[in-house]
């Protein structure tokens, strides 16, 4: 019997990334940072004239902090733990959205932080990409955990047989996204690994029942 597969998000689920994208910002480059819910497209303006970045300066300013800003981030608390706890359980990935040039120094950061994962990138609804995970492991059972509400939507219509924990570990902007499991997409919101690790791991246990 094949082992149950865990497929995490990496930013604000193991990672803290917008509290050290907007301190690298408001650092030296002359941008102020304040992000309501996940809204990036009003989340940046310039200091001095209080205007909104284009849409292609603010993919430029997340390029750059990807490619020389990852060793800022930090884990949330208890995730890696958490992590390493369910691996003893299952087997686990993770599936982060970023360019795919940029797969390996994700992997090599989260080994930094003490994760041994395969990674796997993506760009755009999590959901084609979640079910080509499941295809290639063809797991007992899936487990998929993310922030953000929209992943969660596509992943239950893609692969609704999967559990899905909504999760965000960012406390500046969890109480400000919107709820995937208030929506109906997720099977649960819990924004705490204290609480979450118990929850995932009963999860696995009814499955064996």
């Amino acid at each position: 019997m094949t082992r149950p597969l865990i497929i995490s998000d990496c930013d604000e689920v193991i990672l803290h990334m917008v509290a050290h994208f907007k301190e690298w910002l408001e650092e030296g480059q002359e941008i102020s940072f304040h992000l309501q819910g996940n809204n990036f497209a009003t989340a940046m303006r310039w200091r001095e004239s209080g205007d909104v970045l284009q849409p292609d300066e603010i993919w430029r300013y997340l390029g750059m902090f990807f490619d020389t800003q990852m060793d800022r981030q930090l884990p949330i608390a208890g995730a890696v733990e958490g992590i390493n706890r369910l691996s003893e359980e299952a087997d686990v990935v993770i599936l982060t959205n970023l360019v795919d040039k940029r797969r390996d120094h994700r992997a090599e950061q989260l080994k930094s932080h003490g994760v041994n994962a395969k990674v796997y990138t993506n760009q755009g609804p999590k959901g084609p990409a979640l079910k080509a995970i499941i295809d290639e492991y063809a797991p007992a059972h899936a487990i998929f955990i993310d922030d953000l509400a929209q992943h969660h939507r596509s992943v239950a219509e893609e692969v609704p047989h999967v559990t899905r924990l909504h999760l965000c570990g960012e406390p500046t902007i969890a109480p400000h996204i919107d709820c995937a499991h208030e929506a109906g997409h997720a099977h649960a919101r819990i924004d705490q690994w204290s609480e979450a690790l118990p929850w995932l791991l009963g999860q696995l246990e009814r499955e064996k029942a």
